[in-house]
C-alpha cells in the first residue's frame, strides 16, 4: 500500500438511532478536534433521530445527513457509499466521545505505517459494561485527561465498533462492506468487517487516540433479540470464515453462562431473562442447523 497524502481527507461516519440529544452533543465536540474532519456524515432512520443536531454548530462545518435502512450495518454501508472521495473513514458510535486530539493521533498512526489498514483507539471508560455514562461525565473525564505520551501501536484481533477507522483505498479495492445479514444492533459486525480487512493490512490499536464510550441504553436491541444474536452471530461468522470456530463457541458459551448466572440477580439495566430466552431459542436453531442472524427480526 502507498502512504496517505500529506493532508488526507477524513470523514467521520455516525450511524444513529434514538439518541438525538447525545448525538447533538457529539457533533459539537467533533468540531473542537485539533484536526477537524473534512465531513461528518450521519445516517439516521427517522427525522426524530437528528432533532437539534445542527444547533450550535461552528461555522464551516460540513455536515451531511442521510436516511438509511434499518440496522447498523445498513447505515454504515450508506456512509461508505458517501465516502468514496475520502482517504480515511472513522466510524464512531453516536455515544462515543473522542478526546480533542483523537483525529490527530489517529492520522499519525496511519501515516507512520502504510501497511496499517484499520485501527481502533483506547477507550478510557466504557459504559457498555455497566449502567451507562452521561455526556457530562464523559466530557469531565476527557477534560481531566492529558495528552497521551504513549504512542504505542499494537496489533489486535479486531477493531472495537464504537471507534474504528479504515483506509478507504483498501475498502474500495476489496469491495468489503458491512454484512447486512447482521441486522439491528448487529452483534459482532465490527469483528466481521475488520477481520475481512486483515488480509490486506494490519489492524491495530493506537494508544494515543482516546475517548469515552457512554454505552447508552437508549436505542438498543431488546434483550430477547440481543440474546439470540449472542449465539447465532459468532457461529454464522465462523461458518462464513471471518471468525474462528473456537472463538465462536467460546463466545456463545460464555454469554449463555453469564446470562444464566446473572438472571438470579439481574442488573437493573440488563434484561437477563430476555437474553437468556434469546440464547435458548438460538441454541435450538443451531441444533437444527439454522444459522440465520436476520431471524431476530421475526422475534
Amino acid at each position: 500500500m502507498t502512504g496517505l497524502p500529506d493532508e488526507p481527507k477524513v470523514i467521520v461516519g455516525l450511524a444513529t438511532s434514538g439518541r438525538a440529544s447525545v448525538l447533538a452533543s457529539l457533533v459539537r465536540e467533533l468540531n473542537r478536534q485539533s484536526v477537524r474532519p473534512d465531513r461528518i456524515v450521519i445516517c439516521h432512520k427517522s427525522p426524530t433521530d437528528i432533532e437539534g443536531v445542527t444547533a450550535g454548530l461552528v461555522p464551516g462545518c460540513d455536515l451531511v445527513l442521510l436516511q438509511g435502512g434499518r440496522g447498523l450495518p445498513a447505515q454504515r454501508n450508506v456512509i461508505l457509499d458517501h465516502a468514496r472521495d475520502a482517504d480515511v473513514v472513522l466510524f464512531l458510535d453516536d455515544d462515543f466521545f473522542p478526546r480533542h486530539d483523537y483525529l490527530e493521533n489517529m492520522l499519525a498512526v496511519f501515516k507512520n505505517d502504510s501497511h496499517i489498514a484499520g485501527m481502533t483507539g483506547r477507550v478510557l471508560e466504557d459504559g457498555a459494561v455497566g449502567p451507562g455514562l452521561t455526556v457530562e461525565h464523559a466530557l469531565a473525564v476527557l477534560a481531566k485527561s492529558s495528552a497521551s505520551q504513549d504512542n504505542t501501536v499494537v496489533d489486535v484481533f479486531n477493531t472495537y465498533g464504537c471507534n474504528m477507522a479504515f483506509r478507504l483505498d483498501v475498502v474500495r479495492r476489496t469491495g468489503i462492506r458491512f454484512d447486512e445479514r447482521l441486522p439491528l444492533y448487529a452483534w459482532y459486525e465490527d469483528i466481521d468487517f475488520s477481520r475481512r480487512i486483515l488480509p490486506y493490512g494490519r489492524i491495530v490499536r493506537g494508544e494515543a487516540a482516546q475517548g469515552v464510550h457512554l454505552g447508552s441504553k437508549k436505542g438498543k436491541t431488546s434483550g430477547l433479540r440481543l440474546g439470540y444474536s449472542q449465539i447465532v452471530n459468532p457461529l454464522y461468522l465462523a461458518r462464513k470464515g471471518s471468525y474462528l470456530w473456537g472463538h465462536a463457541f467460546r463466545s456463545a458459551g460464555r454469554h449463555t453462562l453469564i446470562n444464566i448466572v446473572r438472571s438470579f440477580r439481574p442488573e437493573p439495566w440488563v434484561d437477563r431473562k430476555g437474553r437468556m430466552k434469546g440464547n435458548w431459542l438460538a441454541w435450538r436453531d443451531v441444533l437444527r442447523g439454522r444459522l440465520r442472524p436476520e431471524h431476530i427480526l421475526d422475534l
